[in-house]
């Protein structure tokens, strides 16, 4: 049988996919063994051999992959991007603690280019050089072995039958240790790297393209406003959303630190014992605005309409204003707007308000008085919502989310690599973009007294999720939420009400301040929003509002 004359020079795409998944399995995996490694039940012999067997088995699962690009023009191709995806996945998994799932997933493919490049450092350039750069320019000058079609056919599928029978051979040799292993570290399985990306990926588009298409399922079809005491001024709610709050630092939830001096001066009720219904902002903002709660929004067919469409056909004026990566299709149908974007009337935004593209949150409360006067006149005179959405503590890059003359905390991390801080540097820079939330949110309040005249105004706020600072060496947010730590899912949520408000309302403050340690969740934040702004339709459920057993009736 004769050869192709071409056939002796090169590699074969097989040998090039062999290598890249050795490369891949050991190496770019670091991450992985670095979690395995600190098990105690690795402590030992046997411990050390299932890594190894492990090593293999993510060879094996790797090469099988690439089994099917193993051909002279995509082995290459094929092999970059296996690289490049994990030798990214390496360095956020490595460098935060996190790991990828389908969640993380959604908060990567929705992340702006703002949010990009926060993430950016030169240790992440080093680390994506290491891992994908020097094995992709060795790749570039290796040529490949061309052979006919029918030669190569049979050689992949045979390293596809071989990659699968170690695969199995090894999970039956280590069956024991992995299934221990898997059951009680749930999280471990989503640091498989590059099969992580990929697979979440998957899911991701499954899941896009199972939910049926066309707009989200109508609520609120008899949604009406209760009758208001004679003299009754219209609700004005100012519901702000936080990001990456920790409950556990704010002063007002017994933290040492003086991280709220003003908003403990102004009569605020902050609640204790929140808990959020995600642990990254894609998962969290849809669902805490949604009447199915964190297990219906999960379990949901398909999509529904929100709470702010719920009070836009209430017949209130709905304004969504945002300050961050958007509002992950919560606010489409309803008014919304960027802070960077200033209203007609109004003066243009301070230069220091906004610097490099980032707004600080003082820019939510510019030209609010234009913003509200723009909304339709027939509407502010039911009642109005004001959706706020906080940069807040976003991190990595802690230190941009206050301005020079509010960091009462020093010195501070000014880095996004946050392993390179020492560890007080790190909660300094954490602790001074919720002392600045403090002065948003007190200075909130001052606006919103300035509306007694004409509304009922009150303000709560709630963060969409919390952070980890290091505990555990995990950094930033949105680990599975069923392995997540409490740091990632314990929020702050806090409320103001004027003295005429709470009148109005025949809301008892003291009763609400009383229920300051009641566990409560986002799946309370619907129902006590639609209690708050007097409406009622099928979706209200008493034993949800946070504020019911404060009012009589």
């Amino acid at each position: 049988m004769s050869r192709d004359p071409a056939s002796a020079r090169g590699r074969n795409p097989l040998t090039l996919a062999a290598l890249a998944s050795l490369w891949i399995a050991t190496l770019a995996n670091w991450p992985l063994w670095r979690a395995l490694r600190a098990l105690p039940e690795m402590d030992s012999t046997r411990g050390w051999l299932f890594m190894f067997g492990f090593a293999g088995m993510v060879a094996a699962l790797t090469l099988a992959l690439l089994a099917f690009a193993a051909w002279r023009h995509t082995v290459k191709p094929a092999i970059a991007l296996f690289l490049v995806s994990a030798a990214l996945g390496a360095h956020f998994m490595g460098s935060y603690g996190i790991v990828i799932d389908p969640t993380m997933m959604t908060n990567v493919v929705q992340t702006n280019p703002r949010e990009t490049l926060d993430l950016l450092s030169l240790r992440f350039l080093v680390s994506v050089l290491l891992l994908a750069g020097v094995p992709l320019l060795m790749l570039w000058w290796v040529p490949v072995q061309r052979l006919r079609f029918g030669p190569q056919l049979g050689r992949n599928v045979m390293a596809l039958i071989v990659s699968f029978v170690v695969l199995a051979v090894l999970v039956f040799a280590l069956f024991a240790d992995l299934s221990a292993t898997m059951r009680n570290h749930k999280s471990l399985r989503y640091l498989i790297n590059p099969v992580n990306s990929f697979f979440a990926l998957g899911v991701l588009a499954f899941q896009t393209q199972a939910r049926p298409s066309g707009p989200p399922q109508a609520i609120g079809a008899d949604v009406h406003l209760l009758s208001r005491a004679s003299g009754a001024r219209p609700p004005l709610l100012m519901l702000v959303v936080g990001e990456t709050a920790r409950s556990d630092h704010f002063a007002l939830n017994g933290y040492a630190r003086p991280t709220n001096p003003e908003l403990a001066a102004l009569g605020v009720t902050s609640f204790r014992e929140v808990t959020s219904c995600g642990t990254n902002t894609a998962a969290s903002l849809p669902c805490m605005f949604s009447a199915l709660g964190r297990r219906g929004y999960e379990a949901r067919e398909r999509d529904q309409e929100s709470l702010v469409d719920l009070a836009q056909h209430a017949g209130l004026a709905v304004l969504w204003l945002d300050n961050q990566a958007g509002c992950k299709g919560v606010c489409e149908r309803v008014p919304n707007a960027y802070a960077r974007d200033v209203p007609a009337g109004a003066q243009p935004l301070p230069p220091a308000l906004c610097a490099d593209g980032d707004c600080l949150d003082d820019a939510l409360l510019h030209g609010l008085d234009e913003r509200l006067a723009a909304l339709p006149a027939e509407r502010r005179a039911r009642g109005v919502l004001l959706v706020l959405h906080q940069m807040g503590s976003h991190g990595p890059a802690y230190y941009k989310r206050s301005p020079p003359e509010r960091k009462p905390f020093m010195p501070e991390c000014n880095t996004n690599v946050l392993q390179q801080c020492e560890h007080e540097a790190l909660i300094n820079a954490y602790d001074n973009s919720i002392a600045y939330t403090d002065h948003v949110l007190a200075a909130t309040i001052a606006w919103l007294k300035r509306q007694t005249a004409t509304h009922d105004p009150a303000l709560l706020y709630v963060s969409d999720h919390g952070e980890s600072l290091s505990e555990n060496n995990l950094y930033l947010h949105g680990l599975p939420y069923a392995v997540a730590p409490r740091e990632q899912k314990h929020v702050p949520m806090i409320t103001w009400f004027a003295p005429q408000t709470a009148s109005d309302a025949a809301l008892d403050l003291a009763c609400v301040a009383g229920r300051r340690d009641t566990a409560l969740s986002h799946d309370n934040l619907f129902h006590s929003v639609m209690g708050l702004l007097g409406l009622r339709s099928a979706e209200y459920r008493a034993e949800l509002d946070a504020f019911a057993p404060c009012r009589p009736g």
